[in-house]
């Protein structure tokens, strides 16, 4: 069975005249880009540790395939910012899941960050009827210029 062990969080942004590779920078920004990264649904593993992106990154190998969880948004509107959020939110009883949930698009001073918490807690309350023993986010957002992207992304090392 595929069940992650360990997670760790980053975020990115990245700016091109191409989309495509603004994307890249992003992910480049935000240490991931070696990696053949495979998307995921928005659960957290049951026991699963979280561990930082320098502990995560000792873990995985150039060209491993990858599974995460990433909220994304790209943009050419020059003058707009954007975000991308990723709520996170982890029952007291270790061995219930929790909740990822992803969130993104155009930032306009709002607290985007503990929306996407609000969204992760709401699942899990309404999955399990279960207390939220910890609940987070990690968000970016970025003024758009040429093409910018930013990812907020669970990466889990199995």
């Amino acid at each position: 069975m595929l069940i992650p062990k360990k997670v760790f969080f980053t975020t990115g942004v990245g700016r091109h005249k191409d989309a495509l590779v603004s994307f890249e920078l992003a992910l480049r920004d935000a240490g991931i880009e070696k990696y053949n990264l495979v998307y995921v649904s928005s659960i957290f593993p049951p026991n699963c540790e979280i561990i930082s992106k320098e502990e995560g990154l000792k873990e995985l190998k150039p060209g491993q395939i990858v599974f995460c969880v990433m909220a994304k948004m790209t943009s050419n509107e020059a003058g707009k910012k954007i975000f991308a959020s990723l709520g996170v939110a982890i029952p007291e009883d270790k061995n219930l899941n929790g909740y990822l949930t992803e969130y993104y698009g155009y930032y306009e001073n709002e607290d985007v960050g503990k929306y996407a918490e609000d969204m992760a807690e709401y699942m899990l309350k309404t999955a399990f009827n279960a207390k939220v023993a910890k609940k987070f986010n990690v968000t970016a957002i970025a003024d758009v210029k040429d093409y910018t992207t930013v990812v907020a992304t669970a990466v889990f090392i199995v």
